[in-house]
């Protein structure tokens, strides 16, 4: 496939050869040692929540910091085992391009991760990654939540829920990080 124009992006097929193209160009410019040959791509018509994800194998004995030992994975034959870039289309079709590169250089940080240590997470080795790399630890939201908390003092937004959750039914016996005070449910 021929490659689109961002703007042109219309078809589940040009969604992936666009961000796999861009992801190419993040690799080169940014020196993001990610094997795409052992990178699977899709687009999710149902995710609400998530912009994008890196789908992978769990693997005991896994842990980021430590790299992995592929050769111990019979099926692997030395390498990491394939993982899947699963990319939301209701995320791409929110956002703003700037949006859509970085939540894209987010999971390349994730696959880095991954094809290195066998696993991944957002601790202290990922946020210091996603800085090198221009990027957030979290990916802005583009579905709007059922429930939404702030604090009762300074009406900062505290936490974002899409289902009724612990926080939300006793959110009396929580306090706002900002001001210590108690969480408003809007």
């Amino acid at each position: 496939m021929d490659a689109v124009d961002y703007g042109d992006v219309s078809t589940d097929a040009e969604l992936i050869a666009w961000s796999r193209a861009y992801c190419r160009d993040v690799r080169r410019e940014w020196a993001v040692p990610v094997r795409f040959d052992l990178v699977d791509w899709e687009v999710s018509n149902r995710a609400k929540r998530r912009a994008a994800a890196v789908k992978r194998p769990k693997l005991p004995d896994a842990a980021v910091g430590t790299p992995f030992d592929w050769e111990q994975v019979e099926r692997a034959d030395g390498r990491p085992l394939p993982c899947t870039l699963s990319l939301t289309r209701e995320a791409f079709e929110s956002f703003d391009r700037a949006e859509w590169e970085a939540t894209l250089r987010h999971e390349l940080v994730h696959v880095e991760q991954y094809q290195r240590d066998g696993t991944t997470d957002h601790g202290p080795a990922f946020r210091e990654r996603a800085a090198d790399l221009e990027t957030e630890v979290r990916c802005p939201a583009f579905a709007d939540a059922k429930y939404v908390l702030s604090c009762e003092s300074c009406g900062d937004p505290i936490a974002r829920r899409y289902r009724e959750c612990k926080l939300v039914r006793e959110r009396e016996r929580y306090r706002s990080d900002c001001c210590g005070a108690e969480l408003a449910l809007e």
